[in-house]
């Protein structure tokens, strides 16, 4: 029974991925967290559960014409920085405040959305 559960959230995980460009990765923690792992191991697990997904999703968008290389290729190096900033962050924090800060970015995430839309 947990496997067909857990293959459902998988499949909730890449739809909302894919429809809402973000979000797979909120889903997916909990459902991590449900299968034993910590916060951080979850945390990082999701990262790797949404790297092919936004591959393929890429992959599918690129196809469609929906992507433009050249006005979003910008973003690119200042991302890397982030994320390199991140994991060095991530590896001095505790699970309870990776906790607190997973929660407290979902909590802005859907104010955000619920407020502008």
């Amino acid at each position: 029974m947990q496997t067909v559960l857990l293959a459902l959230a998988g499949g909730a995980v890449g739809l909302v991925n894919v429809l809402i460009g973000a979000g797979g990765g909120i889903l997916a923690v909990p459902v991590l967290k449900r299968t034993g792992l910590d916060q951080k191991q979850a945390q990082a697990n999701a990262v790797a559960v949404i790297l092919p997904l936004t591959a393929l999703s890429f992959i599918i968008y690129a196809k469609s014409e929906y992507v433009n290389l050249a006005g979003s290729l910008w973003i690119l190096p200042a991302a890397a920085v982030g994320a390199l900033l991140g994991t060095l962050v991530f590896r001095k924090l505790s699970g309870k405040a990776m906790r607190r800060i997973f929660g407290l970015f979902m909590v802005w995430a859907g104010v955000r959305l619920l407020w502008k839309g």
